[in-house]
């Protein structure tokens, strides 16, 4: 007899297990969810309360704030009336100019020529205004304003130093004295005494020529510069001057002014009549 295979067959898929167990989770997930967004509310809730409580703490009370308001409107009465003292106000008003180092410029003309008006504030004193003003006037060579409170404005003037002169000759109209940078800045009447005198084909703060005599005479010895009568040029670097005994000294340029002076004191011990120290490394002396 022959036997009967029975085929098993595979168990049925468990779908509704499987779909109950998914709802399960979708369930779980949805109350994960929901719990989450009660926590967040709570807590903003609970945040918001708490910074409602800081703020009604820290609220000023009504005396508080009046004194706050009077606080801020003393504060701008304070600045407008400050404001009004140093801008506008008489009592810290220029009242006097004080003139520091000058004494061959007028202090009159100086105080003139700064134009500060009577009673101008101290504040509104343009003093940068004045320093030009004054500056410009030919016998001053700077000028420093500044303000001295209460009342007080301050010029002090360097004036220029003659170093040279030159005559307009006859119809010119006088004797002008050179400071050092070659800027003609006063006329006089008479020759001045221990000046030299510039022989020049022109005198100018724009000569080159003029920069370059007025240069050498400015690093000149003293001892040397005393015994200087006059001082001619053709170009900048042809300085000739002649010594009060007649000598005549051919200086050349600016440059190597202490090598130079050193080795004319040395010419100057023998006989001669033109001593040239332009090329101090070849010095010569002509008789």
């Amino acid at each position: 007899m022959t036997g009967t295979r029975q085929r098993r067959r595979p168990p049925a898929p468990r779908a509704g297990e499987e779909q109950r167990a998914a709802l399960a989770r979708e369930r779980r997930g949805r109350r994960t969810e929901e719990e989450r967004r009660r926590t967040r509310a709570r807590t903003s809730a609970r945040s918001g309360r708490a910074a409602r409580a800081a703020a009604r703490k820290n609220r000023p009370t009504r005396g508080q704030e009046i004194r706050r308001r009077w606080v801020a409107l003393l504060t701008v009465v304070t600045l407008a009336a400050l404001g009004y003292l140093l801008f506008f106000s008489s009592l810290l008003s220029v009242k006097t100019i004080e003139v520091q180092g000058a004494k061959t410029v007028s202090v009159d003309q100086i105080r003139a020529t700064a134009a500060v008006p009577p009673g101008q504030p101290m504040l509104r004193a343009d003093v940068d205004a004045i320093r030009d003003r004054v500056a410009q006037m030919p016998g001053v060579a700077t000028v420093d304003v500044s303000r001295s409170w209460p009342t007080t404005l301050e010029i002090a003037v360097t004036e220029r130093t003659p170093i040279a002169f030159f005559d307009s000759g006859p119809g010119g109209d006088g004797v002008h004295l050179v400071d050092g940078g070659g800027v003609v800045f006063k006329t006089v009447k008479t020759r001045p005494a221990g000046l030299p005198e510039l022989k020049l084909p022109k005198v100018s703060v724009d000569d080159p020529v003029t920069r370059a005599v007025t240069a050498v005479l400015g690093v000149l010895p003293e001892q040397l510069l005393k015994q200087t009568k006059t001082v001619t040029a053709q170009t900048p670097a042809s300085v000739e001057f002649t010594l009060a005994d007649g000598k005549t000294v051919r200086w050349g340029n600016a440059e190597n002014t202490d090598r130079k002076a050193k080795v004319l004191a040395a010419l100057l011990t023998q006989q001669g009549k033109i001593y040239d120290v332009s090329a101090p490394e070849l010095p010569t002396i002509t008789s």
